[in-house]
Parts: C-alpha cells; sequence; structure tokens
C-alpha cells in the first residue's frame, strides 16, 4: 500500500508520480482478437473499443470481467449557493446524504443495477453528517467564491489528501473500476468557473440550468461565475491554486481521487460536469490521467460539452441528464460491462468452427498456381479456287 498522505507536506499534496499509461500492445492485441470472434469485423462498434481500452488498463488480453465496481459520492456545500443560484437551499445536501445512506437514492439504485457498491463522503458539507461519513471532512461548506477563496492552502491540500487515501483504500479493498459522484447544492457554479478558467470560455458560454433555476437564477448564476472568474484567472497556471481560489473541497477531493487512481493504474468512468471540472484540474495536476477514464455520458450542462471537447474523451451515453450522484457514469457501466464481457467470453471463429472471411492465414491462396491459357496459332486456310468461267452460247444468226 503507498504511503498514507497525511503526512505530505502542504506543497506536496498536488504533486503525483508520471502517470503510466494503460498499455497499448494489449490494446492492439485486443483489437486483433475482435478480429477473431465470431462476428463481422467492428460490428459491434463502439463496444469493441471500449473492451480494448479495458484490455489496456488491466494490462491482459482477454480481460477479465469486473469484479468489484465502486462509485465514491464526494459531498460538500458552496457559499455561492446563498446568491440565489440553485433552486434548493443548501440544507439539501446534508438530507440527501442521510438519502445515500438509507439506500433511497438514485446513486443507489442505479449502482445495485450496474453491479457496484456505493460509498459516501463528507468533505464539505454545510451540517452534521453520520461518522461513517464524515472520516475525511475538510470543513462546513467552502467559501462564497465570487468575494473570496474557497478554501485556505491547508484546507486545499488537506482535501486532496483526502481524495487519494479515498481511492487507495478503496483500490486496496479490490475496486477494479471506480465511478466518481458528487452531491452539494450550488456546485455547478464553482466548477463552471474551473472549466472556463481552464478553457478561456466566457462565463455565458459554461453557465447552466443546474438543478433547474428559472431565467433569474440564470442571471444571478452568470453574474457570480463572471465575477469568480475574474479571481480565478489570476491563478489559472497553478491548479492547486485554481481550486484554492474557485473551487471547493468537494471538488478538490475529486480531483486527488481521479488523479491518484490513474496513478494506481485503476480505470474510471467519469460522470457529468462537476466530475468533469475535477477531471480537469486532474489532468493538470497529473498529466495523463485522462487516458485511465472514459466519459459514461454527456450531460445537458453546456459546459460539460466543453470538458470533454478538452479532456478529447468521447461519452458512452448521451441521454439528456444532468442529476449528478455518479448516476450518468453508473448508467454507463453496465454497456462497459458487456464490451469486457464480449472480448472475454465471446467464441473464435476457430473456437467455434465457424468458417472466417479472413484469409489472412490461408496459404493455399497463396501457393497455388493457376495454369495460364494455351493458345494454338490457327493453320492457314487456302484461299479457295476461282470457278471455272461461265459461257453463254450465243443462238446462231439467221442470215
Amino acid at each position: 500500500m503507498p504511503e498514507h498522505s497525511a503526512g505530505m507536506a502542504v506543497e506536496d499534496a498536488g504533486v503525483f508520480p508520471p502517470i503510466t499509461p494503460p498499455d497499448d500492445e494489449v490494446r492492439e492485441r485486443a483489437v486483433a482478437r475482435h478480429a477473431q470472434l465470431t462476428k463481422p469485423q467492428g460490428s459491434l462498434g463502439r463496444l469493441e473499443e471500449l473492451g480494448a481500452w479495458v484490455a489496456a488498463c488491466q494490462g491482459v488480453c482477454p480481460p477479465k470481467p469486473f469484479e468489484r465496481a465502486r462509485v465514491v459520492v464526494f459531498a460538500g456545500d458552496h457559499g455561492i449557493a446563498t446568491q440565489g443560484v440553485s433552486a434548493y437551499p443548501s440544507e439539501v445536501t446534508a438530507q440527501m446524504v442521510a438519502n445515500f445512506l438509507a439506500g433511497g437514492a438514485a446513486v443507489n439504485v442505479l449502482a445495485a443495477a450496474a453491479g457496484a457498491t456505493v460509498r459516501v463522503a463528507d468533505i464539505a458539507v454545510a451540517g452534521e453528517t453520520a461518522p461513517m461519513v464524515s472520516k475525511y471532512k475538510v470543513r462546513n461548506g467552502s467559501g462564497l467564491i465570487d468575494r473570496e477563496d474557497a478554501l485556505s492552502a491547508e484546507e486545499t491540500a488537506a482535501a486532496i489528501r483526502a481524495g487519494r487515501d479515498i481511492a487507495d483504500e478503496e483500490i486496496d479493498g479490490g475496486a477494479d473500476v471506480l465511478v466518481a459522484g458528487d452531491m452539494g447544492i450550488g456546485n455547478t457554479t464553482p466548477s463552471a468557473v474551473l472549466i472556463a478558467a481552464l478553457t478561456g470560455s466566457e462565463p455565458v458560454a459554461v453557465v447552466g440550468r443546474g438543478t433547474g433555476i428559472d431565467d433569474q437564477g440564470w442571471i444571478r448564476k452568470t453574474a457570480a461565475i463572471r465575477d469568480a472568474l475574474r479571481r480565478a484567472r489570476k491563478v489559472g497556471a497553478d491548479p492547486v491554486g485554481l481550486l484554492r481560489t474557485a473551487g471547493g473541497a468537494d471538488i478538490a477531493a475529486m480531483a486527488g481521487f481521479l488523479a491518484q487512481a490513474a496513478a494506481r493504474r485503476t480505470p474510471v468512468v467519469l460522470d457529468g460536469v462537476v466530475v468533469g471540472a475535477a477531471a480537469m484540474v486532474a489532468e493538470e495536476l497529473a498529466p495523463g490521467s485522462r487516458e485511465w477514464w472514459v466519459a459514461g455520458h454527456r450531460s445537458v450542462e453546456p459546459a460539460h460539452t466543453i470538458v470533454l471537447d478538452h479532456l478529447d474523451l468521447k461519452p458512452v451515453l448521451d441521454f439528456g441528464m444532468r442529476l449528478g450522484e455518479g448516476s450518468g457514469a453508473l448508467t454507463a457501466l453496465p454497456v462497459l460491462t458487456a464490451a469486457t464481457k464480449i472480448l472475454a467470453e465471446m467464441a473464435t471463429f476457430a473456437d467455434a468452427g465457424v468458417t472466417s472471411n479472413d484469409t489472412s492465414n490461408d496459404t493455399s491462396a497463396e501457393t497455388a498456381v493457376t495454369p495460364e491459357p494455351q493458345f494454338t496459332e490457327p493453320e492457314p486456310v487456302p484461299d479457295p479456287e476461282p470457278a471455272p468461267p461461265k459461257y453463254t452460247v450465243a443462238p446462231p444468226l439467221d442470215l
């Protein structure tokens, strides 16, 4: 097990080892295996690509079906919610944490359907939560980012360390695929700020409806993003500084979680815009981490498409979802499982005794000699003899 990150200095919390990419040689073997399965090559489309990605992540072909899928929901409140940028009050965050623990939320239902289990981590909920989820709590809510920093330097480091430790705990506990989820009233506002700061986008390009705000709420949210972005752009080149200035403890923890999963060579299914914002920062902290992630879906939040383009990730699903909690990623997880099982369990042409149209190993076609056609020069035909002339005897003359 890696050294516990609690001993890290503040300045080291955001320092990650070089990221080793998934195994390209194994990916090529997976592509070659797909060509031998009992189907026309390429006929399963994206499933073939996803299965090869899982094989490359695991470093083995055929890949092993997932045995322990884990979703971690990072919960935290945000001071900016007091500015009317959400359709719900902040106390809903703590109430939803209790709902997660009772098994009554969408994430619980979708996880059960996908064969995953759920963990909840209170990183910055503005209220009391059960001791089992508050082990890594950094503070009660994050700062009002349009006028103050979200976190102190020490809190930022603690949040990143929390995410790293949670990733280590899950991977050491046997998790072979991870899902990051989020819960926090107002969390799409700091997410939009982070995305705009890292891509140079304008506030109107990244602002969305979040939990379903009306037009007046949209105007307030746009103004909050604009003001926070003025502060964030001053530290845009420093990912840790960006989390401190305009992120939040929950988002910082997610960034640490995603980067650590990549460092531990464990695949992650990403969710929507909040997880996407954390992923963008994680890629800045540990370049190459994105090779270990697959985008579960495309959120209707406009900033999420910017995230996907920036990270060069193609979503598995596009269902018009915007809930968060890891719901989109969990909806996509059975597709990833199916892609893995296709490559691992489907018969090859040779195994099934089915004739393949692949002649690459058929030497008879190369060694058979087709005789060249023989042409015989035709004998000359003699010209026909001329017919004897015909003479007509004139009648005798009558003299």
